[in-house]
C-alpha cells in the first residue's frame, strides 16, 4: 500500500509541477474522445441507415401481357437454384394495381379501362451486391415472356451503384477519422509526458543514483498518461450526455430512417470511449518513456 500511495503521490506531483501541459493533454483528449463518441454515434448511424438501404435493393421481373404460368415458372425454378438469391415473391398485375391505387390514389380517380400492370417477380438477394449480377444473367437469359430490353429486368442500377457507393465512401471516411483523432491524441500525451521528463530529469537521475529499479521511475509517468486519458475521456462521456439530453430530441424528430436503424447504444459507445482514454494514455506514455527515458 505504501509503494500505491507514494506511484500516487508522484503522479500528483508531476501533474501538478506540470499543471499546463497536462491540461492541455486532457482537453486534447476531451476534444478527441467527444468527436471520436460523435463519429461512432453518427457513423454508425449512417451504417445502419446504408444497411437499410441496401435491405431495399431488388430485382424485377416484368412479364408481358400474353406470357403463360409456364413461362413464369420457368424464370422462378431459375431463381430459386440461385445460392445469391434469398427471396422470390410473385406479384400479380391485381396486387401491382392494388398497390398502385394505395400509393397514388389520384391516378385512379378516373377509372381506367384495363390494368395495364404486369405480373412480375421481385427478387431480394442475399447481399446487396449481388443485385447487379443477378439483374444481369436475367436480362442475359432471355427467358421467354418476360418483356424485352430493360423494362423486362430492372433493378435501378444506378440508385443500386449511388447507394452501395455511399455505403462505401462513409465506412472509409469513419474510419479515416478515427484513426486520426486517435494518433492526435495519442501524439499530445506523449509530449506531455515528454515535457514532464524534461522537468523532472535531476529528479530522475537522484533516484537512479540512490537504487530506485526502472520500474519505479517509470510508474509515475504512465500513471500520469493513463489519468489524462481517463480525465479527457470522463468529460467527453459527460459533454456526450449533455448532447443527448438537450440536442438528440429536436433532432431526432427530423432524423428519417427505419425502425431497424439506429445508433451504436450510448452505454457501449461511453465503455468504449473510456477504454480508448486508457489506452492512448497508456500507449502515450509507453513510447515516450522507451524513447527519452533512458533508464
Amino acid at each position: 500500500m505504501s509503494r500505491v500511495r507514494l506511484l500516487f503521490s508522484e503522479a500528483w506531483s508531476s501533474i501538478s509541477q506540470n499543471i499546463s501541459t497536462t491540461f492541455a493533454a486532457t482537453m486534447t483528449v476531451l476534444i478527441g474522445m467527444f468527436l471520436l463518441g460523435l463519429f461512432i454515434a453518427l457513423g454508425t448511424w449512417v451504417l445502419s441507415w446504408s444497411n437499410h438501404v441496401k435491405k431495399e435493393l431488388q430485382v424485377k421481373v416484368y412479364f408481358d401481357a400474353g406470357a403463360t404460368d409456364r413461362q413464369e415458372m420457368a424464370v422462378k425454378v431459375h431463381l430459386a437454384k440461385d445460392p445469391r438469391v434469398k427471396t422470390v415473391v410473385f406479384v400479380s398485375k391485381e396486387k401491382a394495381q392494388r398497390i398502385m391505387a394505395k400509393k397514388f390514389p389520384d391516378l385512379y380517380k378516373t377509372p381506367l379501362p384495363s390494368n395495364p400492370l404486369p405480373d412480375a417477380w421481385v427478387v431480394t438477394p442475399v447481399k446487396a451486391e449481388y443485385t447487379a449480377a443477378i439483374g444481369t444473367e436475367l436480362r442475359r437469359a432471355h427467358f421467354p415472356g418476360v418483356e424485352a430490353g430493360t423494362r423486362g429486368v430492372n433493378w435501378g442500377a444506378q440508385t443500386a451503384h449511388r447507394v452501395l457507393t455511399i455505403a462505401e465512401v462513409i465506412w472509409i471516411v469513419f474510419l479515416v477519422a478515427v484513426i486520426l483523432l486517435v494518433t492526435a491524441s495519442t501524439l499530445l500525451i506523449a509530449n506531455t509526458i515528454r515535457l514532464s521528463i524534461f522537468a523532472r530529469r535531476r529528479e530522475i537521475e537522484v533516484m537512479k543514483l540512490v537504487g530506485a529499479t526502472n520500474w519505479f521511475i517509470r510508474g509515475p509517468f504512465m500513471l500520469e498518461g493513463l489519468l489524462c486519458g481517463l480525465g479527457g475521456s470522463i468529460l467527453a462521456v459527460v459533454l456526450l450526455i449533455i448532447g443527448k439530453e438537450v440536442a438528440l430530441p429536436s433532432l431526432l424528430p427530423h432524423i428519417g430512417g427505419g425502425s431497424d436503424v439506429h445508433a451504436l447504444p450510448f452505454g457501449l459507445n461511453a465503455l468504449a470511449l473510456i477504454g480508448a482514454g486508457l489506452l492512448l494514455g497508456a500507449a502515450g506514455s509507453g513510447l515516450t518513456l522507451r524513447r527519452f527515458l533512458q533508464v
